[in-house]
């Protein structure tokens, strides 16, 4: 066998174990939801109720936050896939503890231990998040990267159709029994650890030592990249502005309910909606991507503006298919659809941007950043309060369309 077919398969061996890993990862997710099964699990233990509120921000913006003093440590680590598989044993273990304080705990104290054990879980997904694009990167190459999001996100999308289909013909039957959960808990723990296995056989190269002495003061330094790398900067800026289709999300569904007669079936039908979005489109996003990941952006962006223009007009107009079983939800098909073009497309693009530590500089700095912009974009939604639903989902798409000239404008080929 020639060294470039050795390569070759080498090159095979590794997509396929990252995307089992991450196929695995996304199946543990779907077991701790922040916005489905851990809000039921606090309310099954007592729980104060001002702690639900706390769930989704302590899991997105927790992971984001701390990402560029991991990446700090992280230069100074050769194989950087041990950082990948540290998250996901901490992860598992943290998913241990919240199994275990439902069932030994009760009330506030329950609550608290849950939310504790949420906050380290979060941080520890920063570790995977960071440390994946580098090994990606590193690891794949660079007409082949969109394709392992694609189809990581395809069979997570298979898992979220059979969690609407459990709604939709079953979840009544079981879903106040505490002990399917626990076993579920029991389940989720293996799955990372698994998930952590088949990611330490990834063939991955030396990566460059940075900054062994550096103290870390040297982390603020990382962020002069948005003042001397334009590129990196109108990344960033539109990165920001696309967050926009995804907190356009959760409106469709109230408006949809509004109208409802059956809440746990509109719910249900708007999850599976959402896990075919993913299962049908994210193989092409992923494959586009790899052809060029800022059309992606640009195209996907596009789609969730139209998406929410038309449920502005659809409400507004009182059109009679509103009120009917299939308009909201074909809409949201098309945003799910939107966001995960926007999602593969930005991970792509970013992974391409760099190369080596500036590739992890890039994506520690910009997850920060995006962690901070996330809250403060969050408060937007408090204009729900002198504006109506679908006039929120518009000022959403309008901030979109922004950032989809921000990339047509400014950004290159990655």
């Amino acid at each position: 066998m020639s060294d470039k077919e050795a390569q070759k398969k080498v090159d095979k061996a590794n997509v396929f174990k990252l995307v089992i890993s991450n196929f695995l990862i996304n199946l543990g997710d779907v077991l701790i939801n922040p916005k489905v099964t851990l809000p039921w699990l606090l309310q099954s233990v007592g729980a104060p109720l001002f702690l639900l509120g706390w769930l989704v921000p302590i899991r997105e913006s927790g992971s984001l936050l701390p990402q560029v003093i991991i990446a700090h440590f992280m230069y100074k680590i050769k194989v950087r896939k041990w950082v990948w598989v540290l998250g996901s044993v901490i992860q598992s273990l943290c998913v241990v503890l919240i199994g275990f304080a439902a069932v030994t705990l009760e009330g506030e104290s329950a609550g608290w231990a849950i939310i504790s054990a949420l906050v380290v879980f979060s941080v520890a997904r920063g570790l995977n998040s960071v440390a994946s694009k580098d090994v990606l990167g590193k690891t794949v190459v660079k007409n082949k990267r969109g394709s392992v999001s694609g189809w990581s996100a395809s069979a997570a999308g298979f898992i979220t159709i059979i969690i609407a289909l459990t709604i939709l013909f079953g979840f009544d039957s079981f879903h106040k029994n505490t002990d399917v959960y626990v076993w579920g808990i029991v389940a989720a723990t293996l799955i990372w650890l698994i998930a952590a296995l088949i990611y330490s056989f990834v063939r991955e190269p030396f990566s460059d030592v940075k900054g062994a002495g550096s103290s870390l003061l040297d982390i603020f330094r990382e962020f002069a990249l948005l003042r001397t790398d334009r590129p990196f900067r109108s990344f960033v800026i539109a990165r920001s502005l696309f967050l926009c289709a995804a907190l356009s999300a959760p409106y469709y569904v109230l408006i949809a309910q509004n109208d409802a007669q059956n809440s746990v079936l509109t719910l249900g039908l708007f999850i599976l909606v959402s896990g075919l979005a993913s299962l049908l489109s994210s193989p092409f996003w992923g494959l586009f991507s790899d052809y060029s990941s800022r059309q992606v952006m640009v195209l996907s962006s596009l789609l969730s503006v139209f998406s929410g223009v038309g449920l502005f007009l659809s409400v507004r107009f009182e059109v009679e298919m509103l009120s009917g079983s299939w308009l909201l939800p074909l809409l949201y098909f098309v945003l799910s659809i939107a966001h995960q073009g926007i999602r593969i497309g930005r991970k792509t693009y970013l992974v391409n941007l760099g190369e080596g530590n500036l590739r992890t500089s890039y994506v520690s700095v910009s997850n920060t950043l995006i962690g901070i912009v996330l809250l403060a974009m969050s408060s937007i939604s408090l204009l729900s309060y002198v504006v109506s639903l679908e006039t929120l989902v518009l000022i959403f798409s309008f901030i979109t369309l922004a950032g989809a000239i921000m990339v047509i404008r400014c950004l290159p080929e990655a």
